[in-house]
This record gives C-alpha cells, structure tokens and sequence, in this order.
C-alpha cells in the first residue's frame, strides 16, 4: 500500500514538474541536483518504510515519527520547485532531513545508512561552499548530526555498515570547501567522533577497524596540512599572550591552530595507554603495542604534514620538545622493534622539521634510545633496529656534519658522530664467516659514512692545510658564542677551537682521575681555566665534564677551604630548580657527584643544595632555607630506611611526617607535600653514590634538567655550506673505519660485500688525501696484506695459484695500485708495502713492460685491430663478451672495480676463448696502471718522492725481501733501480730537491748489519751512471745535479770494488759516453776526479782497453776540454794508461807526448794571467787547491800552473820507470821538451829548486837504482844495459835543465847544497859497478857533463875564483875525486 501511493506521489510530482519545465527552461546542473535530491530522498523513504520482519506487517506510518516523514515529504515537494540556484540556497534546507533521519532513534539502521550516504552525496558534488548563504551553520549541523547519530535499533552488522558509512562523511566533511567554516570545537569534535570509532572497532570486525583507523590517519593529514598557512603572531606581546596569538591567528580557515594543540596533545597521550602488567612483570600487551603504533603513526603524519609550520607555533612546538619526546624516549627504551621503528622514523621527521629547536633533545634520544639498543643486551630484532635508525640518520646530507658541530664540538656534550662511526665499526667487525645481518647492516651503514664524508669534500674546494688550533689567551669553554656566524672562516675556527677545547677537557678529566692537582693543573696548561683560580671556571668543569670520577667532585666541593666553598656555590648555580619538588632537584643535584661520607662536608654541600633551592621555589611551602635543609637530611634517612636491606624495620608514613613536624619555622609542612615526598623516596630511591659511567636511563628527573638546559642553550646549528669541517670530522673515527673495512674483506665471501669494501676503501683514499696521510698508510698496510704478496712462507708457486683463483687478492692488488696511482701524492710510509708487492708480481713475471717503459704499451696497428682497448688501458680480446662495450662506459674509480668484477666473474667462462690462467692475471695487473705510478710521479710532493724513492733503495738492499735464488735476487735489485731511473727522469726538474735524501738512504743502506753489496752495488754504479748521462743531457743541468750524483757514484763503487773489475765494460761504455758527448758539460772537481778515476781503472780490461784510450786521447787531444780544474786528472788518467803492459807503444808515446804537449796550456793559462775560458774563479781556487793536494809542496808558490806543471813533471818521471825501455826513453824525451815549452812559465827561484828537487833528482836516483839492481841480477845484463840507457838520457836531461834554469837556480839560498847534490849524482854514476868486469858509458858522459855544466856556470859568474869562495873551493875538490881527468882542464891552477 505504502509503496503503491509512493508510486502515485512520484507520478504526480513528475507531471507537475514536466509542467514546468516547458515553462521554465533550467539548467542541466541545476536538474541533475535535483534529480540526485529526489534519489535520495526515496532511497531513505523506502529504507524506512521497509518491514524489518516479514511476518508482521504493521503500518509503518504508525510506528515512525510524522514530522520526520514530513520534512523529507516537503523537501521532494521543494526540489523541483528552487526559487533559486542550489548553490545559493541555505544547505539546511536539503541536509536538514537527512540529519534528521540519523539522530533519530526510532530510525532503521539501514535507514540511518542511506541518509549517511545521501548527505555524503551531497557533500562530494560541493553543492554550497564557504561563501553559500547558512554554510557554517550548516556544516556544523552536519558535524552534529553525525556526532549524535542514534543506532537503538540495530544489530552488530548494520551498525558496521553506519560506522563505515560515519567514517566516509567525517572525512568527506573535513574536504569539502564548505570546511574552512568549521570551528576548533567541531574539528576537534569530528576526531573526537572518528577516534570512538577506533575504540569501539576494536571488539568488532577487522574491516571496521583497518577503515576506521584509516579514516583517523586521513583526517589528521587534512588537518595539519593546513598548519603550514596559518600564521603566528607574537609581535609586542608576552610569552603567554604569544602562545593565545598563535593559536588564535589563522589566514582562510574558521579554525586554528588551537584545534591541532588540542589534538597533537591527544595523540601525544594516546602513547600512555595502560600496560597490561602481569605479577611476573611482562610487558604491555599485543593490543596496547598495537594502538601505540596507531598513536605514532598519527603523530609521525602530523609531523609530516605540518613540517616547519610546527615551529612557528609555541605550543605546539612546547609539546614536541616536552611531553612528545619525553614519552619516545621512554618508550623507545622498553618497546619492541616495531615500535621503535617508528619511534625512529618520528624522530627523523622531527629532526628534518624542527631540529633547530631540538637539540638536547635529539641528543637524548641518541644517547638513551639508539645507542642503548644498539650497543646489544636486548634482542637482535630491536638491536638492527635501532641501528637501522642510526643509518637513516647518517644518509641525510647535512646530519653527518651537524651532530660533529653540534655535538662533538660542544664540551659539555656527547660526542655522538664519533659514537656513531665507532658504534657501527663494532657492530660491522666480524670475528667469523659469514656475515651476520647485524654485521652486514652496520657495515653498509658504515660505508655510507664514508662515501657521504667523501663526496662532501669532494664537491668542496680544497680544504687547504689545517693550521693546528693555538689557545694562546684564556676562553670560557663552557660559553658558546661565536663572534659571527655568518663568516665561514670565522665560524669554522671557532668549531675547530671548540673541538681542541674538549680535547683537553677529557685529557684534563683523565689526569683529574689519576690525581686532581695534575688535572687542574692541566687546565691551566691549555689556558682552559685563567691563571688566577676561577671558581666558575672550575665549577663548569665539575658540572659539564664526562667521565669525571664523581667521588673526588664530592671530596673537592665538600672541602672547608675557601676556593672550594666558592666553587661550591657556582657549581650549584648551574642547577635550576624553579618548578620541581624537593626529591626532583635532590636527585637531579645528587646524580653529578658522589655524596662524600664524613658529616660536615654532607653539611656544607646540602646547606649550599639548599638555599639554591630556597631561593628558586615557586611557591610559599618553605619559610626559610633551614627548613629545606633540615628535610634534606630527613629525606636522605629515609633514603637510607627505606632502602637499605640491613635496616629491617622501615619507616611509616606516619612516623616519617611526624619527624618532621615544625621544622618549617615552627610550623608544619603541608601533609600532603610530605607525603608525596615519602611516596616518591619509597618507590625510588636516591642515587648517593653515583658511578663515574654515566647511567643509560632517563629518568624524570633528568628529564627536568634536560628541558631546563635546553632552553638556556644555543639552537641546533645549522650546517648548510661546504663541509669545511670534513677532514676533522672523519680523524675521530679513522682508526675504526679502516679496521672494519679491513677485517669486513677478510672475512666476507660475497661479491657484493667485497665491492662496497673497496668503494669504501677508495673514498677513504680520497678523504686522507687531505692532510691525512697516517690513514693512507694504514689503509695500504691493511689491504697490502689480502694482496697474498708479501706472505714470506709462501713459495712463487702457492703466491700464483692463490692470486689466480681467489677473488680477493686480485680486488686487493687492483686497490691499492689505484690508490697509488690517483693518491699517490699522499702517501708516505705506504709506499714500502707497495713496493713490495710490486717486487712480488715482478718475481711472478705478471708485470707488462709499461711499468718501465709506459710508451711502448702501445699496440700496433694490426693489433689495434684485433682487439679493444678499455679506459684502464687493458687489451680486451674483442671475442670476450661484454668487456668491449661496457668499458666506455665505465668511468671513475668504482667504474674500474664494477668493470674487473665483469672480467672475473667471465674468466671461468671463456677461459678456453681467451687463454689461461696466467694471461688472465697479466690483463688485471695491466688495470692497475702501474706504470702511471712512476711515469707521472712528477705529480707527487717531495715528501711522497722521497718516501717512494726510500722504499726503492731500501728493497734494492734486501730490506724485507727474501730471494729464492741469486738470479732472482740480481733481477729485483736491477728492477729497482730501473724504477729509480724512471722516477728520477720524470722529476729531473727538481733533483736537488729529492736527491740529497736519496743519497743518505744510500749511507743507511751501507750501514745495515746484514748488509750484501752484491748485486746492490753492481746495480747501483750502473743505475747511477745512467742517470748522470741523463742529468749531462738536460736542458736543466746545473753544477750541483753533478756534485750530488758523482757523490753517489762515488760511494756505489766503494761499497763494493770489485765491480770495478766485473762491470769494468758498463762502467768504461759510461765513462766513455761522459767523455765523448758531454765532456764539456763537466764543471766539478768531483766530477773529473771521478770520471777519470773510474777510466784509469775499469779501462786496463784487455776488453775495454781500447775504448778506454780512445777517449781518453781524445780528451787530451782537445784544448778546450783540458782546463786547470781537470788537468791534474788528466795528466794521472794519461799515467795509468801510457804505463800499462798492454798498450801499444805507438798509443802509449802518443799520450805522453799529449803530456808533453799540455805544457803549452800551462804557459796559455801562466800568460792569461790564471784565468781560464769554460772556468770561473771557485773552479780556479778548487783547482789550485786541489793542485796543492795532489802534488805540489808547501814551498812552492801559489803559481798554479808551475803548480801543475810539477804535476806533470812528477808523472812523466814515474812513467820513465817503468820496463819498456821504449816508453821510459820516450818519457825522458818527453820530459825533456816540457821543461823546454815551460821556459816562459814564471818559474821562480824557489819553485824552480822544488821542481828540480821533485822531479830531476828523483828520477836520477831511481833510474840509478834500478839500474844496480839489475846489475846484481843474473842474466839481467839486457836490462842493466836498457836502464843505463835510460839513466844516461836522464842524466844529460839534468844537465839541459840546469842550465836552462841556471840564473834562477844560483838564487836560491841552497844553491850550493843543491850544486852539491849534482856532483854527488855525477860521482854516483861515474863509479857505478855493473859487474861482470863491464864498463859503462858513464865514463865518458860524466866529464863531458860536468865540464858542460862548469864552463857555463864560470860564463855566467855563477863559478868564480876568488878568496874565500866556498862554492869554487868545493867544485875543486869534488871535480878532483869524480873526473880528475878534467881537472886541469876546468881549474888549471891550485890555490
């Protein structure tokens, strides 16, 4: 029936609206509305009309209220029939019906469902918005009407459906345009209405539950996106009168941000749900976990959506730093994984929002929550988590550098990166195989470290030297202010004094346990307290200072000393108790140091705890400070009472208020406030005497301290520049790092563990090649080892066959090769553990010739064919799959790595395509680019050239090198030394710099107690040599390259001189290459005295004889080579060859008459007045002093060249001694004509005796013993004749020269002892025996001779008779006992 007349109603209603529409033409909108009006209003009138149970058919008129049916009756009438637009018709005309179907409770449920779903219909299509006519008033009925919705009549499955169908329009309220009309109450209302739902979705199904729980998260997102728009203002205003500002000021909205206050405050106590707690004391229960991970889901949404905005407003901002993290904190210590996770993840959106309000905070979480967790003791799942969290941290850009700055650098801070790095190094260092999670977890977090340190200094310029921090004035340390943030260099000083300032603080704290004077003491050292004690100063150390050992604070401040008492009372200063009860600050006080035990100290720290306290109460509890001080000591016995297992009676309530009665200036505290102080003291206890480790739990009172400080402290700052600070940052956890990459290799087996390794490996390269070398060592001193190449014990054979089957070693070898070659200027001690292992592959034949010859890697051009090149420079067999197209695009260091995994994971593949073993290797070794290392070390500071070059010489000499056999041993010590070369020609520019230092390890070397100098030296003489053909040849070479490689070469030859017999053909080709094309470029002493020293020995080889003499006639034959500064060693190289054996005699008159012949450059230079064309003046005085040293004597002048010309003279009478009579006559002839070219030499007086003396005379004695020696031997008479010959040239010779010299001779003062000597050799020779019954010539020669030499001395008047002339008198005599037969002749009369 009821049916049938709503058919009727709707057809009549039809016509009449067909009616008018052929007279009113609508909009297809506005009929489209009307029409979904319509729908509805049917849908909820047939829901109600329908019979909930068929048996019975009651009249449905009769059983529901009129006016409901009514209103919806009038408003299908109105539909048709707008007088206006819908968009300006009040909203409560059509909503007001449905509203009215929900709140009643005679109402179907399914009824109540379909009137839910019209108004979400209508509020979905927009129909009025916040401009529209009645739209507040009715959003807000709407909001009511859903609040009041009535479900008496239903059961458990049509009352989820209302619920959903609730959820659907709480939501569809919150985005509608009409929503920025509501008000705080009704938006706090709809969560209010969604969050019942949650609870009572709890006892019903799941979906209900998820939905309603979904729909609270997405209303909380709608909320707090709007925080960003509305405005704070707090201009002129007070800190209360700010907060009401902020919370009423908005922009578009009807509410503010006093609805989200209201509402983050809700959320933030849905995490203090009720623990289920069982007698054995089990944790919450699953339900309670549950809806705290609801709880923080919607606080972390919160914080998402509201961003930065939440700062803006106190409040708020108050109740994250407050009450929010308070309860993270606390919860984050005893929660599972899961909750924690998102503990973590809040905290991280916090950090990202708000950090620069959350400093101490954030410090708390870490130090009280992740570092707890996971430093282990709990379970392994909350443990990854908690280190998972810290990696979170750590891979946001700027956390790393601001924990160091904020953190590290603060003294009165915890050093939380450095907690951090060592933190995940611990966890990360395996002790086995293979890797546990946690363990791989940590390292991945560790290396994320490391490549986020890395690529900071890498985008930054150059950090440039670091100039080592000098406190050179006293500064608070606990005072953070810096002069001007906005300066980069000031600020960045200012860090780094921070950081040098808590240096010494912890080193002073260290001493101060040991012994407190040295530790205070040491404070004044670092100018980190003035000079003049400063209670202040020392009570900030005690107060702010880690570590400290609390019973020697306790002793210093209980002291009756006045310095003590003064710091006693600063010290409590830096407590704020403003707001706390009395146990609250008693704990807070008592927990920084150990309460002593003698009495009167307790009294003087609790009467100076106690008018603290006194004076910063906040209310009027307390009349005086005594009364604070007498209940201080009741508050402490009762800790004892209450507390202590030996007391066994304990003390009641009672009893305890009353031992206190009148003691508040004879009145009684309030009962109340006693009692909760005995409450408090019985379920926790005081600690008195603190540990020095500070306690991992954050207890209330903490807390309080926290919150305190915190707002008294400077903002989190912000690192937003270049990572200045990097370099420093990474030192405090190098050592760790390098240790975890290090022990991670070794152990790990998985190739992906073993890349992120050696990526890690490399950004530490990268990073200590900024000032930090030490680290660059250690990382090469580590990874050498994995290299299987400097295993001592291990033969040729098992080193191969570990490097060609293990992927490690080969990752390692390429490693530490590239960190060579790209960060090479940084190395220092590194460079032995990589010459080692270069020695090693050199030993295993896998090195390619470009590492000494990096030109001739090239290949021809039908190999260029044939195969592809990659960047690394390795030929790539073009059949080899993959390598030939992805090596273009590899690029970079870890290009390299990804590309040689390639390789090694497709040797086994196409090893029988590409060769075996052994070729493999030579291609990997070819990726190291070792070559590089030499050829370009001209990139290298002097430090890594000299460090490089010690570790060659060093290898050279056997130092940590074992040889299997002498070959083996020959052909590293000639590899070192071509290395040596190669780095010497590439750094020629600079030799002076690097040499001097190789020399003296050459010196070292000499001197190791072990110490072979074969082949060393051997190797050495002919290294040396080539470098100084090379040093002779450049465009560079300068007088003192010559100085120090001659040096060199000198000491080569000395360790060892019977290289000059076993290299005598290297060492002559050298010498004669030097002479030959560089002779004049030669311009030291040292230089020609070793090159000429070296040709007069290694040339009397039979092999090199010829060689030798060609050079060294050519050298001769040249006048302008021949100078004063060589001369003296030419004329003793020419000796050594014109008298050996072996020389041809035409070769050996040749040089003598080339020594003959050198006079003439004597007279040249005499004439010339000493000055010599090629030489300057130290050329000519070290040559003159070297004249002297060779030869000449004190008497002579300071003629050089009659200086030199005795020189000559003294090797041409040497070289008529020796056996061939040939070359002794020639000798003699040659001397002859010397003295004859040196006529014009500027002989003097003197000089001209010494030359006679040194020379003639000399020559004549040693002739004439020869010449009996022979004599006396059998059948000698051959030789006796040849060196008769020889003794009568000499003896003619002495005539010509006396006579030549005559004037000058008879000048000298000696003259008559001199003379005396002629007639005694005369007589010598005249009555020499021969034997044998033979005569000599000298018969004859003797007289003609003396006559000579008389006649002429009477011609010049030398010789005259007159009285008392001793000189006549004795030539009478003498002429009368050696040629009587003369006698008449030469004095015919006798006086």
């Amino acid at each position: 029936m009821a049916r049938a007349r709503d058919q009727e109603e709707e057809e009549e209603d039809n016509a009449s609206w067909r009616t008018k529409g052929k007279k009113n033409s609508k909009p297809r909108k506005e009929l489209s509305l009307a029409c979904m009006l319509n729908t509805e209003v049917g849908a909820v009138l047939a829901a109600i009309r329908r019979n909930p149970d068929p048996q019975f058919l009651p009249s449905p008129e009769e059983n529901y209220d009129s006016v409901l049916l009514n209103s919806l009756k009038s408003l299908r009438a109105l539909i048709f029939n707008p007088q206006q637009e819908w968009h300006t018709i009040n909203p409560s005309t059509y909503l007001s019906p449905f509203l009215d179907v929900i709140q009643s409770d005679e109402i179907p449920a399914a009824a109540t469902a379909v009137a839910l779903s019209a108004v979400l219909k209508i509020l979905k299509l927009e129909i009025f918005d916040g401009k529209t006519p009645g739209a507040s008033e009715a959003i807000h009925a709407v909001v009511a009407g859903i609040t009041n919705c009535r479900l008496e009549k239903t059961d458990a499955i049509s009352e989820d459906a209302v619920f959903m169908k609730i959820l659907q329009v709480l939501v569809t309220i919150m985005k509608s345009r009409a929503s920025v009309t509501l008000t705080d109450h009704a938006i706090c209302t709809i969560v209010n209405t969604c969050f019942q739902i949650v609870q009572q979705s709890a006892s019903r199904g799941d979906l209900l539950q998820r939905n309603a729980r979904h729909t609270m998260h997405e209303l909380i997102q709608v909320i707090f996106a709007c925080l960003p728009e509305i405005e704070s203002s707090d201009g002129g205003c007070s800190e209360s009168d700010i907060e009401d500002n902020e919370i009423m000021s908005g922009s578009r909205l009807g509410y503010s941000a006093r609805c989200m206050v209201d509402i983050f405050h809700f959320l933030c106590s849905l995490l203090n749900v009720v623990e289920v707690v069982d007698a054995e004391g089990l944790g919450p229960t699953n339900s309670d976990e549950d809806f705290q991970l609801f709880a923080l889901v919607l606080i972390n949404s919160a914080i998402e959506l509201g961003g930065e905005g939440i700062g803006k407003h106190r409040k708020l901002l108050r109740m994250i730093q407050n009450d929010l993290f308070h309860h993270l904190i606390h919860y984050g210590t005893c929660s599972s994984p899961i909750i924690l996770s998102m503990i973590c993840s809040t905290v991280l959106n916090l950090y990202h929002f708000l950090r620069r309000s959350l400093r101490l905070q954030l410090e708390a979480f870490f130090t009280y929550v992740l570092f707890k967790a996971a430093a282990g003791g709990s379970s392994v799942q909350l443990q990854e988590v908690a280190i998972e969290g810290i990696i979170s941290f750590c891979r946001q850009p700027t956390f790393i550098i601001e924990a160091y700055v904020n953190y590290d650098c603060d003294p009165i801070c915890r050093n939380v990166f450095e907690d951090i790095g060592k933190l995940l190094c611990k966890n990360a260092f395996p002790t086995g195989s293979p890797l546990s999670s946690i363990q791989v977890q940590a390292f991945e977090g560790l290396v994320a470290i490391i490549h986020q340190v890395a690529d900071s200094m890498d985008s930054s310029d150059s950090p440039g030297p670091v100039h080592p921090v000098d406190v050179s004035e006293y500064r608070p340390f606990w005072v953070e202010k810096c002069e001007n943030y906005n300066d980069l260099e000031t600020w960045v000083e200012f860090v780094r004094l921070r950081k040098f300032q808590k240096k010494k603080i912890m080193i002073a704290a260290n001493h101060f346990n040991r012994d407190e004077k040295k530790g205070l003491e040491f404070l004044k050292i670092c100018n980190l307290v003035p000079n003049v004690p400063d209670p202040k100063c020392y009570a900030c150390f005690y107060r702010y200072t880690p570590g400290l050992d609390k019973n020697k604070i306790g002793d210093f401040l209980g002291d009756p000393d006045e310095l003590h008492l003064q710091v006693l009372k600063e010290f409590t200063d830096t407590f704020n108790f403003s707001g706390v009860i009395l146990d609250t600050a008693l704990r807070t006080f008592l927990e920084t140091f150990r309460l002593p035990g003698e009495s009167q100290k307790i009294h003087r720290i609790l009467e100076a705890f106690s008018e603290k306290f006194y004076e910063q109460q906040s209310s009027e509890i307390f009349v005086s400070k005594d009364a604070v001080f007498i209940l201080c000591y009741s508050l402490i016995m009762l800790n004892t009472d209450q507390h202590n297992p030996q007391v066994k009676k304990k003390m009641t309530e009672e009893e305890f208020i009353r031992n206190n009665r009148a003691i508040n200036g004879g009145k009684d505290l309030p009962r109340e406030y006693l009692s909760e102080l005995f409450m408090s003291i019985s379920n926790k206890a005081i600690t008195l005497f603190g540990q020095s480790a500070a306690s991992l739990e954050m207890n209330p009172s903490r807390w309080v301290d926290l919150i305190k400080h915190s707002k008294a402290m400077e903002p989190f700052i912000l690192c937003n520049f270049e990572n200045r600070l990097s370099r420093e940052l990474f030192v405090s956890i190098s050592g760790p790092s390098v240790a975890a990459l290090s022990a991670t290799f070794e152990y790990a087996d998985e190739d992906e563990i073993l890349q992120e390794c050696i990526e890690g490996l490399l950004s530490i390269a990268k990073i200590a090649q900024y000032g930090l070398e030490d680290i660059l060592d250690e990382i090469l001193a580590s990874f050498c080892k994995f290299t299987t190449l400097l295993n001592p014990y291990a033969s040729a054979e098992e080193t191969l066959f570990a490097f060609s089957n293990d992927l490690k070693p080969r990752m390692a070898t390429l490693a530490v090769f590239t960190i060579a070659d790209k960060f090479g200027d940084s190395i220092r001690g590194g460079w032995r553990n990589l010459v080692d292992c270069l020695l090693k592959l050199k030993r295993l034949k896998l090195l390619p010739q470009s590492v000494i010859e990096p030109d001739m890697a090239s290949t021809s051009g039908t190999e260029n064919a044939k195969h592809t090149k990659s960047e690394s420079c390795v030929i790539f067999p073009s059949s080899h799959p993959g390598l030939s197209s992805s090596s273009n695009q590899i690029s970079g260091l870890i290009g390299r790595f990804s590309q040689f995994l390639s390789l090694d994971n497709s040797i086994e593949d196409s090893m029988a395509n590409t060769g075996n073993e052994f070729e493999q290797n030579l291609k990997i070794i070819q990726k190291c680019r070792i070559g590089n290392i030499f050829s370009k070390s001209s990139n290298l500071p002097d430090e890594a050239l000299l460090n490089l070059g010690r570790a060659l010489i060093f290898a050279a000499a056997g130092k940590g090198q074992k040889f299997s056999t002498p070959i083996e041993e020959e052909e590293t010590v000639g590899f070192c030394w071509e290395l040596l070369f190669t780095i010497t020609s590439a750094n020629i520019h600079r030799f002076l710099t690097f040499w001097p230092s190789f020399h003296d390890y050459l010196v070292v070397v000499a001197q190791f107690p072990l110490f072979s100098p074969c082949p060393f030296a051997e190797k050495a003489i002919m290294g040396l040599f080539k470098i100084c053909l090379l040093l002779l040849s450049s465009p560079q070479y300068d007088k003192n390259y010559e100085e120090l490689i001659f040096k060199s070469i000198n000491l080569a030859w000395k360790l060892d001189k019977e290289i000059l017999d076993t290299c005598c053909e290297s060492i002559t080709e050298s010498v004669c290459q030097i002479l030959n094309k560089h002779a004049a470029s030669i311009q030291t002493l040292l230089g020609w005295k070793t090159i000429l020293h070296l040709l007069s020995i290694t040339a009397r080889h039979p092999e090199t004889f010829d060689e030798g003499v060609e050079a060294m006639i050519s050298l001769m034959s040249n006048d302008t080579l021949v100078t004063k500064l060589n001369y003296a060693y030419c004329i003793d190289c020419a000796f050594g060859f014109a008298a050996l054996k072996i020389i041809p005699l035409e070769k050996s008159a040749k040089i003598i008459d080339l020594m003959a012949d050198s006079v003439t450059l004597l007279v040249q230079w005499y004439q010339s007045g000493y000055s010599d064309p090629g030489s300057n003046t130290s050329n000519f005085s070290n040559a003159s002093s070297s004249s002297l040293e060779e030869g000449s004597k004190p008497g002579n002048s300071g003629n050089l060249p009659v200086n030199l010309f005795t020189k000559l003279a003294e090797t041409l009478r040497k070289t008529s001694l020796v056996r061939r009579e040939e070359i002794r006559n020639h000798a003699v002839s040659a001397l002859q004509r010397s003295f004859t070219l040196a006529d014009d030499l500027g002989f003097t007086p003197p000089s001209c005796l010494s030359c006679f003396n040194l020379v003639i005379f000399a020559m004549v004695d040693d002739l004439h013993e020869k010449m009996v020696e022979y004599s006396r031997r059998g059948n000698a008479e051959r030789e006796t004749r040849s060196m008769e010959g020889t003794l009568k040239m000499a003896m003619e010779l002495l005539v010509e020269v006396f006579l030549q010299f005559l004037k000058l001779l008879a000048q000298n003062p000696g003259f008559r002892t001199f003379w005396l000597g002629i007639l005694r050799r005369m007589d010598t020779c005249m009555k020499a025996d021969l034997g044998g019954g033979y005569e000599s010539g000298f018969q004859e020669l003797v007289p003609k001779l003396l006559k000579k030499m008389i006649t002429m001395m009477k011609e010049k008047e030398i010789l005259v008779q007159r009285d008392g002339d001793e000189l006549w008198d004795i030539t009478n005599i003498q002429i009368q006992w050696i040629a009587p037969s003369v006698k008449e002749e030469l004095f015919p009369e006798d006086f």
